[in-house]
């Protein structure tokens, strides 16, 4: 990926997180280690765009134009990472003579295994650690690659918007920062957690010992698997069941907010599910809950073989889907570990003189789905006093 090191203080640069089904912006202001919220906003995407590429991109922008335009953000700094669908994501093994040679090793697995240009297109990885294989002891790496047409749209996408590129990253990276802070005593640097963003269509699991990513994996897995789920089995459009699905999260107090309910549908937003159709909603989505929790499985089950003696005991959900009460069920009784919602914004100053945060009111203890524009906005910190 494309990245600038940021050496500024205080002022970080706007975290700009483009999801499936929102454009969300934040921006942090630390001193002395205090971290606050200067600005935050976002916008909902109208999913029956997201079919059409140059419609999509071009509402984005506009919705960043309009966030800009509000005065809320200083500056035009910003860090953004590039969409799931575009990133190609890998673990390998060298031995310590291959280590010498892992530019040539890494590109020549790339063209292998994702048919990507070296001399073009942008490779990096990150080291994870030793591993025992056999009688041998080699090195685990994670390999992030995407093609060089990918980054020069998405720069151009940026620029187009009036924003200023300081730094493109990826989901993994920028999740696991949002909560690297919190991993930094001494009793964590053994401890092993997982974060698992959960989005519309893909969801990405992070191994993280002390302050370093030791595994991803990302999987085509999401809340619209849920609507898909539902739809097949009401016999209704996908559009309808993302709806019913809302209605639901709103009856157990889980939506965003009743405003949120009403821009999905605004003449349905006070109308109660029936028994039949709730259980129905819970069924479909359990069935796609079991799926995920068998692949998260894997992904533990990879880890412990991998990195023998380090022992997962908590997985943090983030996301806009880390709300799905059913998914939690089914997660918590699946894997051998606490399931917990991720708290990216806690113990950030949220309430400050001069701050400007459209942030969900009603969910201000968790706020899970801001974890990534949280890391976005971090990027090139340092951890040390503002």
């Amino acid at each position: 990926m494309l990245s600038w090191n940021l050496k500024t203080r205080g002022l970080r640069p706007i975290g700009l997180d483009i999801g499936h089904n929102y454009v969300k912006m934040l921006q942090l202001v630390i001193n002395d280690s205090q971290i606050a919220v200067l600005a935050a906003d976002k916008v909902r995407i109208d999913p029956k765009i997201n079919g059409d590429g140059q419609e999509r991109k071009q509402f984005v922008v506009s919705a960043i134009k309009r966030i800009l335009a509000d005065g809320k953000f200083r500056g035009r700094n910003v860090v953004s990472c590039l969409p799931n669908d575009k990133l190609k994501i890998t673990s390998l093994r060298l031995s310590e003579t291959e280590i010498g040679q892992i530019e040539q090793t890494l590109a020549k697995e790339a063209a292998n295994r994702f048919a990507l240009n070296p001399d073009t297109d942008a490779i990096k990885y990150i080291l994870a650690g030793s591993v025992q294989q056999g009688d041998e002891v080699k090195n685990e790496l994670i390999l992030f690659a995407t093609d060089n047409e990918t980054i020069k749209s998405h720069i151009a996408m940026l620029e187009e918007a009036n924003l200023k590129p300081v730094a493109i990253d990826t989901v993994p990276c920028a999740l696991f920062r949002s909560f690297e802070r919190s991993l930094r005593r001494q009793q964590d640097k053994e401890r092993t957690a997982v974060f698992v963003d959960i989005g519309a269509q893909f969801t990405s699991v992070v191994f993280g010992r002390g302050t370093e990513i030791c595994f991803v994996k990302q999987m085509a897995l999401g809340g619209e698997n849920f609507d898909r789920g539902i739809a097949a089995k009401l016999g209704i459009e996908i559009s309808e069941a993302s709806m019913l699905r809302s209605r639901l999260r709103a009856e157990r107090g889980l939506l965003t907010s009743e405003a949120e309910l009403m821009d999905q549908d605004p003449d349905k937003g006070g109308r109660s599910l029936d028994t039949a159709t709730r259980q129905a909603i819970t069924d479909a989505i359990g069935a796609v809950a079991e799926e995920l929790a068998a692949e998260i499985s894997l992904c533990l089950r990879y880890y412990t073989v991998t990195f023998r003696g380090k022992r997962v005991e908590r997985a943090f959900l983030t996301g806009g889907e880390a709300y799905e009460s059913t998914l939690i069920n089914v997660l918590t009784r699946r894997l051998a570990v606490e399931i917990e919602a991720a708290q990216p914004l806690k113990g950030f100053n949220l309430s400050g003189e001069g701050m400007h945060i459209n942030l969900d009111s009603d969910r201000r203890g968790l706020l899970c789905e801001w974890a990534v524009a949280v890391g976005l906005s971090l990027k090139g910190w340092d951890g040390a006093a503002g």
